[in-house]
């Protein structure tokens, strides 16, 4: 079937339009949109259900802003179990506050959001030098996540509405001196303790497992040995960079590129100015704004009475702090870098020419254009190199969006090779052996690309060997492989792994045997103290462990302070074990005032942070909310060490 409509594409879009519209007619959008009622329910909060949908679409959203924040980031780490869950808990936090706000009737008012949008550094960035917003910026800002300017102030609204649940719990928390005191003092304990170390590499060097054992431990762990699903590709990149090297300019066109933008290419005309300026804020009164500007028309007649005196005037008056000292001056400056009415006043002057007043949002300014530097008209010799490169950039940005769409359905009707398409387009077929599901470690570039890996892992691509569809994996850039060689999961033989496998079998053993002796050896120093062989004793804090293993510090903190001194053993886990002596608690430091204060600053966050996670506990049951897929469970690392 899917051959027949890769064949037959033109035919099949006319039977589908023939089918499709008669069907909108009779039944509406709805029709096509119901199939999101059949989406698993995967939480309910309220009597109402989040589905699988909405929570792949969240999802979505969540790796999309932290991509965009943080475009480092690991992108296996977004598309983990454990991210996913942690987007479903979002989702579900923001629908029980949703349910708590519309419950308290808690709203938020236009001039709230209003202040609020203002204050959002993202948004102040697309705002123009006079001040106003760019509107087309901003549409297409909020586009790229799937919304329009009316949906994002909704959303801003509503989360503005929620925000008050919490708020009104955690903005009134407080704990008292005494309290706060309490608790940090003993959180800032200090404890004197001497540690005796039984170390599993010690010990696992005394293992030598029978071949029996081995293959035992090889069968009751294969999990741990398994190789995963590995793939050799073929693979076609279009991108704007490759194309610019096949780029060929003709030398009078570079002569006429130059000619067309010398002044472009020189650079910006500079301008230096002094200034003089009464502080007026656009949010001031009218009537300040007026005395202000009063002000300002006084000092103007001044200084055009006394033109070569504007410097001494600009010292003594100007609220300017940052220019005042320096007689106003404010060096050379291009377009742009002023707001537009300072601007367009100061680059319609000539040389020495003194303003009228003008008004911006900072006040009232008296300009003195003190010199201009024009840019120095460089040849086309010394530009040809910059001028190709600058040409050849934009016909490959033109030559790649003519071929895109080549390219796409080139990959998709085309299907069962890259060739084609690589010969039209004229591109490189390039290959690689042992790609997996998951970007390997420190593999950049289209390799290391999530989307394009999980297209070629889909089963269509593996099972029928069909290219992928042409995946957008950069700005400027598509690419379409097709799977040439699969090889599933599969738990490694026994011969190939014995290395690791020993290895493993002797931290394990090692570990028990660690366990063992320092049990041994607490039971026996606890009945005769004065036979035990133990190091320099050392003081250790929550905020100072002098290298110890939290798990050694927490367990001498939590020693009854009453029963000192006192010993207790603490397991390691694959580190081994350890015997702790703790001798006797060491007071902490005084605090200064200033540090106390801080400190008592600290714990009162903490306490609202409690009580915040306290009262939502408590919304939560409130409003029934209830996550229905299991948490993902912890798994095996290839260290051994248990993750979650």
């Amino acid at each position: 079937m899917f051959d027949f409509i890769r064949k037959h594409t033109r035919m099949t879009m006319i039977l589908l339009f023939v089918l499709i519209v008669p069907s909108f007619v009779l039944f509406g959008i709805d029709g096509y949109t119901r199939n999101q009622e059949h989406s698993p329910v995967v939480a309910k909060v309220d009597g109402t259900t989040v589905t699988q949908t909405e929570w792949d679409a969240a999802h979505r959203v969540e790796v999309e802003r932290l991509r965009a924040s943080m475009p480092s980031l690991d992108a296996r780490l977004l598309d983990s179990p454990e991210a996913r869950y942690a987007t479903l808990e979002r989702l579900v936090r923001d629908r029980v506050l949703a349910a708590a706000a519309t419950k308290a009737h808690l709203v938020t008012s236009d001039a709230r959001l209003a202040r609020d949008l203002q204050q959002n550094p993202t948004i102040a960035t697309l705002r123009r030098p006079d001040g106003t917003l760019d509107m087309q910026q901003y549409r297409e800002l909020v586009g790229r996540q799937g919304m329009t300017p009316e949906m994002f102030e909704a959303r801003v609204r509503t989360d503005l509405s929620t925000r008050q649940v919490l708020e009104s719990v955690g903005a009134t928390g407080f704990a008292t001196p005494a309290q706060a005191d309490v608790t940090l003092n003993a959180f800032f304990e200090r404890r004197e303790v001497q540690v005796v170390r039984f170390n599993t590499a010690e010990y696992s060097a005394r293992v030598n497992p029978s071949d029996a054992e081995i293959e035992a431990f090889y069968k009751d762990n294969a999990a741990l040995f398994q190789a995963p699903e590995q793939a050799s590709i073929e693979y076609l990149v279009l991108d704007a960079d490759a194309l610019r090297n096949s780029v060929t300019v003709n030398p009078d066109d570079l002569k006429t590129y130059y000619e067309q933008n010398v002044a472009r290419l020189s650079g910006q005309e500079e301008r230096r100015a002094s200034h003089i300026l009464i502080n007026a804020p656009a949010s001031a009164p009218a009537a300040d704004r007026q005395k202000a500007k009063a002000r300002a028309e006084e000092l103007l007649a001044a200084v055009r009475k006394a033109p070569g005196t504007f410097a001494e005037v600009a010292k003594k008056n100007s609220q300017d702090t940052g220019s005042a000292p320096n007689g106003g001056d404010l060096d050379f400056f291009a377009r742009g870098a002023m707001v537009k009415p300072f601007e367009d006043t100061a680059f319609a002057l000539k040389k020495g020419d003194i303003s009228d007043v003008v008004e911006t949002d900072f006040g009232y300014h008296i300009i003195q254009l003190t010199d201009i530097k024009a840019p120095r008209q460089r040849s086309f010799e010394e530009m040809k190199a910059e001028i190709e490169a600058d040409v050849k950039k934009q016909q490959a940005q033109r030559k790649f969006a003519e071929s895109a769409e080549a390219f796409s359905n080139g990959v998709f009707e085309q299907s069962d090779s890259l060739k084609p398409v690589a010969e039209r387009l004229k591109l490189q077929i390039r290959t690689a052996n042992g790609v997996t599901r998951q970007p390997a470690p420190g593999v950049t570039g289209v390799l290391g690309n999530a989307k394009f890996l999980n297209a070629l892992f889909a089963p269509d691509s593996i099972e029928k060997k069909r290219n992928t569809e042409a995946v957008e994996t950069a700005s400027s850039q598509l690419v379409s492989g097709r799977v040439t060689q699969y090889s599933p999961a599969h738990t490694r033989p026994l011969v190939e792994v014995r290395e690791q496998v020993l290895a493993r079998l002797r931290a394990q053993k090692g570990a028990e045997l660690a366990r063992k002796e320092g049990a041994e050896k607490l039971a026996a120093w606890k009945g005769n103290a004065a036979a035990a062989s133990l190091p320099t004793a050392v003081t250790v804090s929550r905020v100072d462990i002098k290298g110890q293993p939290v798990k050694i510090v927490d367990a001498a903190l939590r020693l009854d302070a009453t029963q000192l001194p006192g010993w207790t053993g603490v397991d390691l886990g694959a580190d081994g074990y350890a015997v702790v002596r703790v001798n006797k608690v060491v007071p902490r430091d005084a605090a200064t005032a200033e540090s106390a204060q801080q400190d008592r600053r600290q714990y009162t966050q903490w306490w609202s942070a409690a009580e915040s996670l306290a009262y939502y506990d408590l919304l939560r049951e409130r409003f029934k909310a209830q996550i229905v897929v299991a948490r993902p469970v912890a798994s095996l690392d290839a260290g051994g060490a248990a993750t979650r």
